[in-house]
């Protein structure tokens, strides 16, 4: 991960300086920063850390946010993303009820359904993360003033669990609340933090951002029991998510009337 993190530093460095490169013959009235709405879809590869890693394991956030830019280049607003993986590591999950013969492979799980049949249940990570972030572009160049160094902040509210896919409901042991018994449904506040790059092009049809992202989660176990270990999950938690986000942009931008008039 250390490489990856240096090789993307690496990107970031070469493209603001190809950025900070004015054009020789570029327009004698540099243009002005933009403001206005930005609609942003994300896309983010995660590695846990804390408490997350002894639970999950790699996952991914998908979400969309509203935000808002000044003149200044100033950034904020509200974003919301889903948690999701496909790898549970609690190894005592469910063992007082699922097939004694079962090969659990982090996956699936096997039961006996109330037809005396066999059948696989498949296990998730399933999450969200909502919060109001804050944040400021950097720009580097006097020609592309949109675009430069992004470094933003949010808070703002997380929850994650197991979820238990008995899809035909087939097996009581795991129906109903008695699910909630086994999925380690844990929620809490967070902190997040994001490095990277802003791009809005001139012609407004490449607009992305790429970078470094950090959260951690200050959570605690919300179940009162679960029935496979015999005792409460209420302690504290820290739950760390790191990994490279990436992001489109549909930028709904204005221009102060001095600069729409000679447009």
């Amino acid at each position: 991960m250390k490489g990856l993190f240096t090789a993307f530093c690496l990107f970031l460095s070469a493209f603001a300086s190809a950025q900070s490169d004015d054009k020789l013959f570029g327009p004698a009235n540099a243009p002005k920063a933009r403001k206005g709405f930005i609609i942003n879809g994300n896309a983010q590869f995660d590695i846990p850390a804390g408490d997350m890693a002894k639970r999950f394991g790699y996952s991914y956030r998908l979400g969309p946010a509203l935000m808002y830019k000044t003149f200044s280049n100033f950034i904020f607003g509200a974003k919301f993303d889903f948690i999701m993986g496909g790898t549970v590591k609690e190894d005592s999950l469910m063992i007082n009820v699922r097939d004694k013969y079962s090969t659990q492979n982090t996956k699936v799980y096997e039961f006996i359904n109330g037809n005396g049949q066999r059948i696989g249940v498949p296990v998730f990570e399933r999450g969200y993360a909502v919060g109001l972030a804050f944040g400021k572009i950097f720009s580097f160049s006097k020609q592309h003033p949109d675009n430069g160094l992004t470094v933003m902040g949010t808070a703002g509210f997380m929850q994650h669990k197991i979820n238990i896919f008995d899809k035909d409901k087939s097996v009581p042991q795991i129906r109903g609340n008695y699910r909630k018994g086994y999925d380690r449904l844990t929620n809490g506040a967070f902190g997040e933090a994001f490095i990277g790059y802003s791009y809005f092009a001139n012609n407004g049809l490449l607009n992305f951002t790429i970078g470094f992202d950090a959260l951690v989660g200050f959570t605690q176990g919300r179940r009162d029991y679960l029935y496979d270990v015999m005792r409460p999950d209420t302690k504290q938690r820290l739950d760390v998510l790191y990994g490279i986000r990436g992001g489109w942009y549909i930028p709904i931008f204005r221009r102060k009337s001095e600069d729409m008039m000679f447009d």
